[in-house]
């Protein structure tokens, strides 16, 4: 008996193991914003209620698999930043048969699932997302700044993505989410970068928004794009999709990022980026509720 309760442990730890190295190797929190994303795109256009769970379940397999892909061609320069040493690549805890056959799997099937359940179009702005942010996004941050460009491309996609889903088509809504995304990820990627400047420089990826690096030049660029956050995410309403309490919910979210952003080029310091960072991850579950909110 105490040798099958040890037997039992021991398979339990290994399972649990398992299972967080799989959350580790798809990114699950940054998943979870990006499947959110799309999910509002999809209730915005009304999608079918009963095919949400079926959608959400698609667009997190789509997500997963680009993440996956990301961390299997980012594996030597993993193993020298301390934020992501501890993934299950470097460690060797997973090898990279097993990632790619997993990426491969949650790929295809994210992307099937679209196809049969939704339609051609969804699966397509799916499949360029993955391919996007695998393939090109990921090799271009070692080569220059403008990768940061390049990925906001893949990261605004989501909303489309659900539009597609939920209509087959990409409606000015669509596209308005994507705007509003889209100008979301400089500043949220540029506080990150900001943050992880040293364990970044370490792998040799530069990406902020000048050469300069931690300077109140960087800190201008991306107080500028705060601030042009601002009328971007008043376009639904000045188009008349959406009204008054959304404006007024949107505007002051803004208000709040922007004075972050400002209080980062007054003083140019880690807090102050951190602080900019944090309230990047508020920015945007908070603005896209007002707005799917204010049209139901």
């Amino acid at each position: 008996m105490p040798h099958t309760e040890t037997l039992k442990t021991a398979v339990w730890d290994r399972l649990k193991q398992k299972i967080g190295d799989y959350l580790l190797l798809v990114k699950f929190r940054l998943s979870f914003i990006v499947v959110f994303s799309a999910g509002i795109g999809y209730m915005f256009a009304a999608g079918d209620i009963r095919l949400f769970s079926l959608f959400l379940l698609s667009g997190f397999l789509i997500t997963a698999a680009s993440n996956a892909m990301n961390q299997v061609l980012e594996v030597q320069t993993d193993k020298m930043m301390t934020r992501t040493s501890d993934r299950p690549l470097p460690t060797g805890r997973m090898s990279t048969t097993e990632a790619i056959l997993a990426a491969g799997v949650m790929g295809i099937s994210g992307i099937i699932i679209m196809w049969i359940f939704f339609n051609p179009l969804a699966a397509l702005i799916g499949a360029i997302s993955l391919l996007s942010y695998a393939f090109i996004y990921t090799p271009m941050k070692k080569v220059s700044p403008v990768a940061v460009f390049i990925g906001a491309f893949p990261g605004a996609i989501p909303p489309l993505i659900g539009w597609a889903a939920a209509t087959g088509t990409v409606g000015p809504v669509a596209l308005l989410l994507f705007a509003i995304q889209f100008m979301w990820q400089f500043p949220h990627f540029w506080a990150i970068a900001w943050v992880a400047y040293e364990d970044y420089a370490k792998a040799g990826f530069y990406l902020l928004p000048t050469s300069s690096g931690r300077t109140r030049a960087s800190a201008f660029h991306i107080a500028l794009y705060a601030l042009v956050l601002i009328p971007v995410s008043l376009l639904p309403f000045v188009t008349g999709y959406t009204g008054w309490v959304s404006a007024i919910i949107t505007a002051a979210t803004g208000m709040a990022f922007l004075y972050q952003a400002l209080a980062l080029y007054k003083n140019c310091s880690e807090k102050k980026a951190k602080q900019l960072m944090f309230g990047s991850f508020l920015y945007l579950p908070i603005v896209l509720i007002a707005l799917f909110a204010d049209q139901i």
